[in-house]
Formats: C-alpha cells, structure tokens, sequence
C-alpha cells in the first residue's frame, strides 16, 4: 500500500488509515433492482441483481479507536458489481453521515465518500442496538437490530465505491470481526427527510433479509482509485 499523507484540520493522516477498535451493525434488506438502479444510474454502475432483486445495506458504527479518531456514522450502501466485470461484487457507498468533522473532511478528500455532519445516536439495550438519525434538527429514520446471532459469517471485504463531484472511486480495505449473523432481526422507521423518503422509495419489506454484528472490528482502508 502506498505511504501517502494528508493533511487534514492541521494534522498529518497517513495510508493505509487504522481502525483498531469499531463496533459494527446492519440490516440487509432486499428490494426491486430498477428502483436502486435509478439511485445508483449517476455512478454509471449496475446493481448486482437476481430474479429482479438487490440488496440495500443500512449500516451503522461505532469507531472507539481509530486514525480518524473516535466517532459515529450510518451508511446507506447498495451491492453493485464492480467496473471491470471480471472482478466479484462491490459496495456502492451512497449516504454516510458522521458526528465529527474530522473524519468528515479526511473521507471527503481522500477516497470522496459521502460524508456529512449529522447526529447519530447508539443505544444498546439488553439483546438489542438501536440507532437513531437526524439531520439540521429532522429525524430521519431509527434502525433497531437484534444484537448477534446463531450464525458465523466470514469476512468478505468488498471493495467501495464513491461518486464526489462527478469523479468515481473504488476503494480497497480488509478488515478483522467475529461476524454473527441472524434471519430477519431489524425494525425501521423512517421519518420526513428526504434521506427516508429516498429509502421509501425502494419498497423496503417490513422484515430484514439478515441483520450482522460486528464487535471488536479491527480494518484498514487503502488509496482510492479513480475509474
């Protein structure tokens, strides 16, 4: 991986960028590929579908211990297949909104992920996560997930995809969990915003394809390559 540096709000951040200890939650809904594909059409890729379906990722993260410091953040990602159609799956990065300024400008600059300053709150209750959104004072939506579950998946690390002022990125990272996984096991709310009712927008299902927790995450996350 290549030693390049940034400058970011007056410290340096070098690559490949660190997290040591992060908490990781998601839900796997499945929808109607021709309404993500129209979220997705302005990156130029395609959503990786089967008998008409794809997978939307609502995803949420506690960073305790990372080079971008401590903080929150929600990912709305979409399965996507990769540029080159030699290459397996992607993750097309679409909303990411953060609670520190910090790791909003450094995602920003260096691999162009969409960014943005909003309040996330984690709630962990007895055998349940909760995360609440809200942006310039309007609730977005609450993800509540069942916390772990019967099943251990592998950690397949997909590379990202980001689309920031018109310019395409594929970003490499690998990452370490015990990954429990679970069928169903997620509740969503959806409030006014237009963030929620771009999710209205993809027929969610009442029930989650499959929830995942990840404790004690360890990854690290390379250059971006523009395509």
């Amino acid at each position: 991986m290549t030693t390049a540096s940034y400058e970011i709000q007056g410290q340096m951040v070098a690559l490949p960028v660190h997290v040591r200890n992060a908490d990781s939650w998601a839900a796997q809904f499945v929808v109607k590929a021709d309404a993500a594909q129209k979220i997705v059409d302005p990156t130029g890729l395609a959503v990786a579908s089967f008998a008409g379906r794809t997978l939307v990722n609502l995803a949420f993260v506690r960073y305790i211990d990372s080079d971008l410091d401590s903080y929150n953040e929600l990912a709305v990602a979409f399965l996507v297949r990769q540029h080159d159609s030699a290459s397996g799956p992607g993750v097309y990065i679409h909303q990411l909104p953060v609670t520190q300024t910090f790791t909003l400008e450094a995602g920003r600059r260096i691999w162009g992920y969409p960014k943005f300053l909003a309040d996330i709150e984690i709630t962990e209750h007895r055998n349940r996560v909760s995360c609440t959104l809200a942006h310039e004072g309007t609730y977005v939506l609450t993800l509540d997930v069942h916390e772990g579950g019967p099943m251990r998946l592998p950690n397949r690390d997909l590379p990202t995809y980001s689309l920031r002022d018109d310019v395409l990125r594929r970003t490499p990272w690998e990452q370490e969990a015990n990954t429990r996984a679970r069928l169903g096991g997620a509740s969503l709310e959806l409030g006014s915003h237009p963030i929620a009712d771009e999710l209205r927008s993809l027929g969610l299902p009442k029930r989650a394809l499959m929830t995942t927790t990840m404790r004690r995450m360890r990854a690290t996350f390379g250059p971006a390559e523009v395509v």
